[in-house]
Protein backbone atom coordinates (compact mmCIF):
# COMPACT_ATOMS: atom_id res chain seq x y z
CA UNK A 1 0.00 0.00 0.00
CA UNK A 2 1.43 3.41 -0.96
CA UNK A 3 2.74 5.56 1.85
CA UNK A 4 0.20 8.28 2.84
CA UNK A 5 3.15 10.70 3.00
CA UNK A 6 3.63 10.27 -0.77
CA UNK A 7 -0.03 11.20 -1.37
CA UNK A 8 0.42 14.22 0.90
CA UNK A 9 3.51 15.39 -0.97
CA UNK A 10 1.75 14.93 -4.34
CA UNK A 11 -1.29 16.83 -3.03
CA UNK A 12 0.82 19.76 -1.84
CA UNK A 13 2.87 19.77 -5.06
CA UNK A 14 -0.32 19.92 -7.15
CA UNK A 15 -1.65 22.68 -4.92
CA UNK A 16 1.51 24.74 -5.36
CA UNK A 17 1.46 24.17 -9.14
CA UNK A 18 -2.19 25.26 -9.40
CA UNK A 19 -1.43 28.33 -7.28
CA UNK A 20 1.54 29.25 -9.50
CA UNK A 21 -0.62 28.89 -12.60
CA UNK A 22 -3.93 30.40 -11.49
CA UNK A 23 -3.17 32.76 -8.55
CA UNK A 24 -5.20 35.94 -9.13
CA UNK A 25 -3.13 38.83 -10.55
CA UNK A 26 0.22 37.10 -9.87
CA UNK A 27 -0.14 33.64 -11.42
CA UNK A 28 1.39 32.60 -14.75
CA UNK A 29 -2.02 32.46 -16.47
CA UNK A 30 -2.93 35.95 -15.18
CA UNK A 31 0.46 37.28 -16.30
CA UNK A 32 0.04 35.71 -19.74
CA UNK A 33 -3.47 37.12 -20.17
CA UNK A 34 -2.28 40.59 -19.15
CA UNK A 35 0.61 40.30 -21.60
CA UNK A 36 -1.75 39.39 -24.44
CA UNK A 37 -4.10 42.27 -23.57
CA UNK A 38 -1.19 44.72 -23.31
CA UNK A 39 0.23 43.61 -26.66
CA UNK A 40 -3.16 44.13 -28.29
CA UNK A 41 -3.44 47.57 -26.68
CA UNK A 42 0.07 48.54 -27.83
CA UNK A 43 -0.71 47.52 -31.42
CA UNK A 44 -3.98 49.49 -31.27
CA UNK A 45 -2.20 52.57 -29.91
CA UNK A 46 0.55 52.31 -32.52
CA UNK A 47 -2.16 52.14 -35.18
CA UNK A 48 -3.80 55.31 -33.83
CA UNK A 49 -0.44 57.08 -33.79
CA UNK A 50 0.28 56.06 -37.39
CA UNK A 51 -3.12 57.29 -38.62
CA UNK A 52 -2.63 60.59 -36.80
CA UNK A 53 0.89 60.93 -38.25
CA UNK A 54 -0.55 60.50 -41.74
CA UNK A 55 -3.13 63.22 -41.06
CA UNK A 56 -0.51 65.69 -39.83
CA UNK A 57 1.56 65.13 -42.99
CA UNK A 58 -1.46 65.23 -45.34
CA UNK A 59 -1.08 61.57 -46.30
CA UNK A 60 -3.83 58.99 -46.60
CA UNK A 61 -3.81 56.17 -44.05
CA UNK A 62 -4.64 52.88 -45.78
CA UNK A 63 -4.88 49.23 -44.80
CA UNK A 64 -1.65 48.36 -46.62
CA UNK A 65 0.18 51.36 -45.18
CA UNK A 66 -0.90 50.33 -41.69
CA UNK A 67 0.19 46.75 -42.35
CA UNK A 68 3.68 47.92 -43.31
CA UNK A 69 4.00 50.36 -40.39
CA UNK A 70 2.89 47.83 -37.76
CA UNK A 71 4.66 44.88 -39.44
CA UNK A 72 1.58 42.67 -39.25
CA UNK A 73 -0.39 40.87 -41.97
CA UNK A 74 -3.26 42.59 -43.85
CA UNK A 75 -5.67 40.06 -42.27
CA UNK A 76 -4.54 41.09 -38.80
CA UNK A 77 -4.90 44.76 -39.75
CA UNK A 78 -8.43 44.08 -41.02
CA UNK A 79 -9.38 42.52 -37.66
CA UNK A 80 -7.74 45.42 -35.83
CA UNK A 81 -9.67 47.99 -37.90
CA UNK A 82 -12.94 46.20 -37.13
CA UNK A 83 -12.13 46.34 -33.42
CA UNK A 84 -11.20 50.04 -33.62
CA UNK A 85 -14.44 50.78 -35.50
CA UNK A 86 -16.48 49.02 -32.80
CA UNK A 87 -14.67 51.14 -30.18
CA UNK A 88 -15.60 54.29 -32.16
CA UNK A 89 -11.92 55.18 -32.66
CA UNK A 90 -11.91 55.22 -36.47
CA UNK A 91 -14.13 55.25 -39.53
CA UNK A 92 -13.21 53.88 -42.95
CA UNK A 93 -14.36 55.77 -46.04
CA UNK A 94 -13.39 54.84 -49.62
CA UNK A 95 -10.47 52.71 -48.43
CA UNK A 96 -9.10 55.59 -46.32
CA UNK A 97 -8.90 55.42 -42.53
CA UNK A 98 -9.95 58.47 -40.50
CA UNK A 99 -9.89 59.07 -36.75
CA UNK A 100 -13.11 59.87 -34.92
CA UNK A 101 -13.06 62.62 -32.27
CA UNK A 102 -12.57 59.91 -29.64
CA UNK A 103 -9.76 58.30 -31.65
CA UNK A 104 -8.07 61.66 -32.25
CA UNK A 105 -8.03 62.46 -28.51
CA UNK A 106 -6.63 58.99 -27.74
CA UNK A 107 -3.90 59.37 -30.39
CA UNK A 108 -3.04 62.86 -29.15
CA UNK A 109 -2.53 61.50 -25.63
CA UNK A 110 -0.05 58.88 -26.97
CA UNK A 111 1.76 61.60 -28.95
CA UNK A 112 1.92 63.81 -25.85
CA UNK A 113 3.42 60.97 -23.78
CA UNK A 114 5.97 60.15 -26.48
CA UNK A 115 7.20 63.71 -27.03
CA UNK A 116 7.26 64.64 -23.34
CA UNK A 117 9.38 61.58 -22.61
CA UNK A 118 11.78 62.49 -25.42
CA UNK A 119 12.11 65.97 -23.92
CA UNK A 120 12.71 64.41 -20.49
CA UNK A 121 15.50 62.23 -21.92
CA UNK A 122 17.03 65.28 -23.62
CA UNK A 123 16.92 67.41 -20.47
CA UNK A 124 17.73 64.89 -17.77
CA UNK A 125 19.94 62.19 -19.31
CA UNK A 126 23.06 61.95 -21.44
CA UNK A 127 21.59 59.36 -23.82
CA UNK A 128 22.45 59.92 -27.49
CA UNK A 129 19.74 61.65 -29.53
CA UNK A 130 19.23 58.50 -31.61
CA UNK A 131 17.99 56.67 -28.49
CA UNK A 132 15.22 59.12 -27.59
CA UNK A 133 12.63 57.80 -30.05
CA UNK A 134 13.22 54.13 -29.21
CA UNK A 135 12.94 54.72 -25.46
CA UNK A 136 9.85 56.92 -25.81
CA UNK A 137 8.16 54.23 -27.93
CA UNK A 138 8.24 51.96 -24.87
CA UNK A 139 7.21 54.47 -22.20
CA UNK A 140 4.29 55.99 -24.13
CA UNK A 141 2.25 52.79 -23.60
CA UNK A 142 2.90 52.43 -19.86
CA UNK A 143 2.91 55.93 -18.34
CA UNK A 144 -0.26 56.87 -16.44
CA UNK A 145 -2.17 60.13 -16.88
CA UNK A 146 -1.06 61.28 -13.41
CA UNK A 147 2.60 60.50 -14.17
CA UNK A 148 2.26 62.28 -17.51
CA UNK A 149 1.01 65.51 -15.96
CA UNK A 150 3.68 65.38 -13.23
CA UNK A 151 6.30 64.96 -15.96
CA UNK A 152 4.95 67.93 -17.93
CA UNK A 153 5.05 70.08 -14.79
CA UNK A 154 8.60 68.95 -13.99
CA UNK A 155 9.76 69.92 -17.49
CA UNK A 156 8.00 73.29 -17.39
CA UNK A 157 5.23 72.34 -19.86
CA UNK A 158 7.47 72.50 -22.98
CA UNK A 159 5.88 73.30 -26.34
CA UNK A 160 8.36 71.37 -28.53
CA UNK A 161 10.38 68.17 -28.20
CA UNK A 162 14.12 67.89 -29.05
CA UNK A 163 13.38 67.28 -32.74
CA UNK A 164 11.18 70.37 -33.08
CA UNK A 165 7.86 68.48 -32.97
CA UNK A 166 5.06 70.32 -31.10
CA UNK A 167 3.95 68.73 -27.81
CA UNK A 168 0.16 68.68 -27.29
CA UNK A 169 -1.14 70.19 -24.06
CA UNK A 170 -3.36 68.21 -21.67
CA UNK A 171 -6.38 69.92 -23.27
CA UNK A 172 -5.29 68.88 -26.77
CA UNK A 173 -3.96 72.23 -28.00
CA UNK A 174 -0.76 72.17 -30.02
CA UNK A 175 1.46 74.85 -31.54
CA UNK A 176 1.85 74.95 -35.29
CA UNK A 177 5.05 73.33 -36.48
CA UNK A 178 7.15 75.97 -38.21
CA UNK A 179 9.04 75.70 -41.45
CA UNK A 180 8.81 73.78 -44.70
CA UNK A 181 10.73 70.72 -45.96
CA UNK A 182 14.17 71.68 -47.25
CA UNK A 183 13.16 70.14 -50.59
CA UNK A 184 10.45 72.84 -50.98
CA UNK A 185 12.73 75.82 -50.30
CA UNK A 186 14.63 77.80 -52.96
CA UNK A 187 18.40 77.98 -53.31
CA UNK A 188 20.66 80.83 -52.25
CA UNK A 189 18.98 81.82 -49.03
CA UNK A 190 19.72 81.63 -45.32
CA UNK A 191 17.51 79.27 -43.33
CA UNK A 192 16.98 78.24 -39.73
CA UNK A 193 16.35 74.53 -39.12
CA UNK A 194 13.03 74.09 -37.28
CA UNK A 195 12.58 70.34 -37.28
CA UNK A 196 14.42 67.05 -37.89
CA UNK A 197 12.28 64.00 -38.62
CA UNK A 198 13.34 61.20 -36.26
CA UNK A 199 12.07 58.32 -38.38
CA UNK A 200 13.46 56.23 -39.93
CA UNK A 201 16.26 55.85 -37.39
CA UNK A 202 18.98 55.40 -40.02
CA UNK A 203 18.15 58.76 -41.61
CA UNK A 204 17.97 60.56 -38.26
CA UNK A 205 21.33 59.11 -37.21
CA UNK A 206 22.89 60.58 -40.36
CA UNK A 207 21.41 64.03 -39.63
CA UNK A 208 22.81 63.92 -36.09
CA UNK A 209 26.19 62.74 -37.42
CA UNK A 210 26.22 65.91 -39.58
CA UNK A 211 25.85 67.96 -36.38
CA UNK A 212 22.44 69.33 -37.42
CA UNK A 213 19.87 70.41 -34.85
CA UNK A 214 16.74 72.61 -34.58
CA UNK A 215 17.71 76.27 -34.34
CA UNK A 216 20.82 75.83 -36.49
CA UNK A 217 21.37 78.42 -39.25
CA UNK A 218 22.30 77.12 -42.73
CA UNK A 219 22.72 78.57 -46.22
CA UNK A 220 21.26 76.48 -49.06
CA UNK A 221 23.66 76.62 -51.99
CA UNK A 222 22.49 73.93 -54.40
CA UNK A 223 19.55 71.54 -54.87
CA UNK A 224 18.93 69.04 -57.64
CA UNK A 225 17.84 65.43 -58.18
CA UNK A 226 21.20 64.15 -56.95
CA UNK A 227 22.15 66.24 -53.92
CA UNK A 228 21.40 69.12 -51.57
CA UNK A 229 24.40 71.24 -50.64
CA UNK A 230 24.37 73.81 -47.85
CA UNK A 231 26.71 75.56 -45.44
CA UNK A 232 26.67 75.98 -41.69
CA UNK A 233 29.24 77.15 -39.16
CA UNK A 234 30.41 73.51 -39.17
CA UNK A 235 31.31 73.75 -42.87
CA UNK A 236 29.81 72.22 -45.99
CA UNK A 237 27.06 69.57 -45.88
CA UNK A 238 26.06 67.42 -48.84
CA UNK A 239 22.94 65.23 -48.49
CA UNK A 240 20.88 63.12 -50.86
CA UNK A 241 17.31 64.37 -51.55
CA UNK A 242 15.90 61.49 -49.47
CA UNK A 243 17.90 62.60 -46.42
CA UNK A 244 17.30 66.33 -47.03
CA UNK A 245 13.52 65.75 -47.10
CA UNK A 246 13.70 64.98 -43.36
CA UNK A 247 14.81 68.56 -42.57
CA UNK A 248 12.36 71.44 -42.15
CA UNK A 249 13.52 75.05 -42.10
CA UNK A 250 12.31 78.67 -42.24
CA UNK A 251 13.88 81.56 -44.20
CA UNK A 252 15.89 84.21 -42.33
CA UNK A 253 15.82 87.11 -44.74
CA UNK A 254 17.95 89.51 -42.72
CA UNK A 255 20.87 87.10 -42.13
CA UNK A 256 23.79 86.14 -44.37
CA UNK A 257 25.89 83.08 -43.60
CA UNK A 258 29.40 83.04 -45.12
CA UNK A 259 30.17 79.98 -47.24
CA UNK A 260 33.12 78.84 -45.18
CA UNK A 261 33.71 76.96 -41.99
CA UNK A 262 33.62 79.46 -39.11
CA UNK A 263 33.39 77.06 -36.17
CA UNK A 264 36.45 75.66 -34.47
CA UNK A 265 36.01 73.01 -31.82
CA UNK A 266 38.12 72.21 -28.77
CA UNK A 267 39.04 68.87 -30.34
CA UNK A 268 41.12 70.79 -32.93
CA UNK A 269 43.33 72.44 -30.31
CA UNK A 270 46.93 71.19 -30.62
CA UNK A 271 48.84 70.06 -27.54
CA UNK A 272 50.42 73.03 -25.79
CA UNK A 273 48.03 75.53 -27.41
CA UNK A 274 45.46 77.60 -25.57
CA UNK A 275 42.10 79.01 -26.63
CA UNK A 276 39.08 80.81 -25.25
CA UNK A 277 35.79 78.90 -25.01
CA UNK A 278 33.12 80.60 -27.10
CA UNK A 279 30.06 78.47 -26.37
CA UNK A 280 28.74 74.95 -25.78
CA UNK A 281 26.83 73.45 -28.70
CA UNK A 282 23.02 73.11 -28.34
CA UNK A 283 23.59 69.38 -28.89
CA UNK A 284 25.02 69.31 -25.36
CA UNK A 285 21.82 68.97 -23.36
CA UNK A 286 21.08 69.76 -19.72
CA UNK A 287 22.82 67.01 -17.73
CA UNK A 288 26.02 66.88 -19.77
CA UNK A 289 26.02 70.65 -20.25
CA UNK A 290 25.72 71.21 -16.48
CA UNK A 291 28.52 68.70 -15.81
CA UNK A 292 30.91 70.44 -18.22
CA UNK A 293 30.05 73.87 -16.82
CA UNK A 294 30.62 72.58 -13.29
CA UNK A 295 34.07 71.45 -14.45
CA UNK A 296 34.80 75.00 -15.64
CA UNK A 297 34.01 74.78 -19.38
CA UNK A 298 32.21 78.13 -19.46
CA UNK A 299 32.24 80.70 -22.30
CA UNK A 300 35.13 83.14 -21.82
CA UNK A 301 37.34 80.66 -19.95
CA UNK A 302 40.84 79.87 -21.23
CA UNK A 303 41.63 76.20 -21.81
CA UNK A 304 44.90 74.48 -22.74
CA UNK A 305 45.36 71.09 -24.45
CA UNK A 306 47.82 69.42 -22.11
CA UNK A 307 48.05 65.62 -22.56
CA UNK A 308 46.69 63.05 -24.98
CA UNK A 309 46.35 59.30 -24.51
CA UNK A 310 48.43 56.91 -26.64
CA UNK A 311 45.33 56.12 -28.71
CA UNK A 312 44.60 59.81 -29.31
CA UNK A 313 41.47 59.92 -27.15
CA UNK A 314 40.73 61.18 -24.50
CA UNK A 315 42.69 64.42 -24.17
CA UNK A 316 43.48 66.15 -20.87
CA UNK A 317 42.83 69.91 -20.73
CA UNK A 318 44.11 72.38 -18.18
CA UNK A 319 41.33 74.71 -17.09
CA UNK A 320 41.04 76.90 -13.99
CA UNK A 321 44.04 75.17 -12.39
CA UNK A 322 42.62 71.67 -12.86
CA UNK A 323 43.35 68.88 -15.31
CA UNK A 324 40.19 67.47 -16.96
CA UNK A 325 40.14 64.57 -19.45
CA UNK A 326 37.43 64.68 -22.13
CA UNK A 327 36.63 62.46 -25.11
CA UNK A 328 36.51 63.80 -28.66
CA UNK A 329 32.75 63.30 -28.90
CA UNK A 330 32.45 65.91 -26.12
CA UNK A 331 35.15 68.35 -27.27
CA UNK A 332 33.64 68.37 -30.78
CA UNK A 333 30.69 70.17 -29.17
CA UNK A 334 32.74 72.82 -27.33
CA UNK A 335 33.37 75.81 -29.59
CA UNK A 336 36.51 77.92 -29.18
CA UNK A 337 36.85 81.54 -30.20
CA UNK A 338 40.42 81.54 -31.44
CA UNK A 339 43.71 79.72 -31.03
CA UNK A 340 46.67 80.92 -29.00
CA UNK A 341 49.95 79.22 -29.76
CA UNK A 342 52.37 77.81 -27.21
CA UNK A 343 53.61 80.19 -24.51
CA UNK A 344 51.23 83.11 -24.99
CA UNK A 345 50.49 84.97 -21.76
CA UNK A 346 46.94 83.91 -21.01
CA UNK A 347 45.42 83.78 -17.58
CA UNK A 348 42.48 81.57 -16.70
CA UNK A 349 39.51 83.66 -15.60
Amino acid sequence: MPDPLVYLIIFFALGILIAILFWPDKGIISFWLRSVRNNKRIVLEDALKFIQHCKFHNHHATLHGLSGALKISPDSVFKLLNQMTELDLIKVEENEIHLTAKGFDYALRITRAHRLWEEFLAQETSLPFEEFHRQADKVEHTITDKELEELALQLGNPCFDPHGDPIPTASGKMKQMEGSPLTDLPENQTLRITHLEDEPEEVYAQLIAEGLHPGMVIYLVEKNHHRYRFWSRLGEHILTPVIAANISASPIYEAILPQKRTLKSLSELALGDKAKIKRLSPLLRNVERRRLMDLGFIPGTIVEANLRSAHGDPTAYRIRGSQIALRKEQTNLIEIEKHYSGEKDLVNV
